[in-house]
C-alpha cells in the first residue's frame, strides 16, 4: 500500500505541474463558455461563425478532457487507497500503471507551449536559387510534405500554386488541418538545400539547389491579431487562370499589402471577391504572427519586413543524394543517412529532435 500511495502522489504532482503549465484550467473555462454559446438558439443563423466555433469546441476537447480524466483517474485511485482494502490492490496497480501509461502519451503535449502551437497552418513553398533544379527541388519538398500529411491523417487545402516551366512548381501555398499543425511544422521554416546529379543537364552534373519554406500559423479571427486599416492597400482585378466560368470576367482577384513589412498576398482561386479578400486577410495574419515570433515583437507595429536575401543563404537543412546520401538539419546538428525515407515523408525524426532542440534552450 505504501508504494502504491506514493506512486500515487508522484504521479499526481506530476499530472498537476503539467496541467498547470498547458493552461488546462483556463482552456476548459474557454471550453464552456463555447459550449454554452453553441446552445443559443441563434447560433446556427451565422453558419461559418458556428462552424469555426465547433471547430474550436473540438479543438479544446481533444486538448483538455484527456488531462480532465486523467487527474480524475488518479483521484479515484487515491480515494480507494484511502479504504486500506487488500483485496483492490491489484485493481488499484493495474489504474495507475495505465494512468502512468497515458501520462507519458499526454507529455508529449509539454513541447507545445508557444502562443501558437496548437493552431493549423499554412505553409509556402517557393522554389530558389538553381533554375528549373530548383523548382523540381519545391516540387520534391511538396510531395514530402503531402506524405506526412497523409500518414498523420491531416486534411490540406491548396490555397495557390504556380507550376515550375519545365517541372515541379515556382510556388505553392497550402492550408494544414492537424493537431498541433504549426506546434510540429515550425521547425520547417527555412531554406532546404538539395545536392544531387542533375537530371535536367546533359552532362549529369552535380547540382546544388535552394527552396525555401514558409510556415505560420493560421490566425483566423481578427481579434488574435489585429491590423491596423491604414496599414493595409488592397488591389482588386481580374482573375487569370485556364479558363472556366468566372475567369477574367470579373474583378475577384484580390491582392492585400501590408504597407509598414511591404507583405504582400494576391489570391484568385476563389469565385467571389469576398472569399478571395477573406483568404488574404488570413494569410496576411499568418505571416504577421510568424514575422512577430521571429523578431520577439510584442506588437505588429514593431515589425520590420521580412529580410528574404538574408534568408536564402541561410539552409536549415541539407539534403544530399550525391556522392553520398545523408540529410542533416544544420541546427540540431540530427543526420541521417536515408534520405530516401525522409523525402518519402519520414520526417518525426527531425521534427522531434527540433522541439527538443528548443525546448533545451
Amino acid at each position: 500500500m505504501d508504494e502504491q500511495r506514493k506512486h500515487a502522489q508522484e504521479l499526481a504532482a506530476a499530472v498537476s505541474a503539467a496541467v498547470a503549465k498547458l493552461n488546462i484550467e483556463s482552456l476548459a473555462k474557454e471550453l464552456g463558455s463555447l459550449r454554452a454559446e453553441s446552445q443559443a438558439a441563434d447560433f446556427w443563423q451565422e453558419a461559418a461563425a458556428a462552424q469555426e466555433t465547433m471547430k474550436q469546441i473540438s479543438r479544446l476537447e481533444a486538448r483538455v478532457q484527456p488531462w480532465l480524466e486523467l487527474q480524475q483517474s488518479i483521484a479515484d485511485c487515491t480515494e480507494l487507497l484511502e479504504l486500506n482494502d487488500d483485496s483492490v490492490q491489484a485493481d488499484i496497480t493495474e489504474q495507475l500503471n495505465s494512468a502512468s501509461q497515458q501520462f507519458d502519451q499526454l507529455k508529449e503535449a509539454l513541447k507545445f507551449n508557444g502562443p501558437y502551437d496548437d493552431h493549423d497552418a499554412i505553409i509556402s513553398l517557393h522554389a530558389g536559387a538553381g533554375g528549373t533544379d530548383a523548382q523540381d527541388w519545391a516540387g520534391m519538398l511538396l510531395r514530402m510534405y503531402s506524405r506526412y500529411f497523409e500518414k498523420n491523417g491531416w486534411k490540406t487545402t491548396m490555397i495557390d500554386e504556380s507550376a515550375g516551366d519545365e517541372a515541379g512548381i515556382k510556388s505553392v501555398t497550402l492550408e494544414v488541418e492537424g493537431d498541433f499543425a504549426y506546434g510540429k511544422l515550425q521547425g520547417e521554416h527555412g531554406v532546404h538545400r538539395l545536392v544531387r546529379l542533375s537530371p535536367f543537364n546533359a552532362d549529369n552534373l552535380r547540382q546544388t539547389s535552394f527552396a525555401k519554406v514558409e510556415v505560420m500559423p493560421k490566425i483566423n479571427a481578427p481579434e488574435d491579431l489585429e491590423i491596423d486599416e491604414k496599414d493595409l492597400k488592397i488591389d482588386v482585378y481580374r482573375s487569370g487562370g485556364h479558363g472556366g466560368q468566372s475567369v477574367n470576367t470579373t474583378d475577384s482577384a484580390v491582392r492585400i499589402t501590408h504597407l509598414p513589412t511591404n507583405i504582400v498576398v494576391a489570391i484568385q482561386n476563389e469565385r467571389s471577391q469576398l472569399q478571395n479578400r477573406e483568404t488574404a486577410m488570413t494569410i496576411v495574419r499568418s505571416r504577421l504572427a510568424q514575422l512577430q515570433l521571429e523578431q520577439h515583437a510584442e506588437k505588429v507595429s514593431e515589425l520590420k519586413g521580412p529580410n528574404e536575401q538574408a534568408a536564402w543563404g541561410n539552409q536549415i537543412r541539407s539534403y544530399v543524394l550525391h556522392p553520398y546520401k545523408q540529410v542533416k538539419d544544420l541546427r540540431t546538428r540530427y543526420e541521417t543517412s536515408d534520405p530516401d525515407s525522409v523525402l518519402n515523408g519520414e520526417l518525426d525524426p527531425l521534427i522531434d529532435s527540433y522541439l527538443e532542440f528548443i525546448l533545451g534552450k
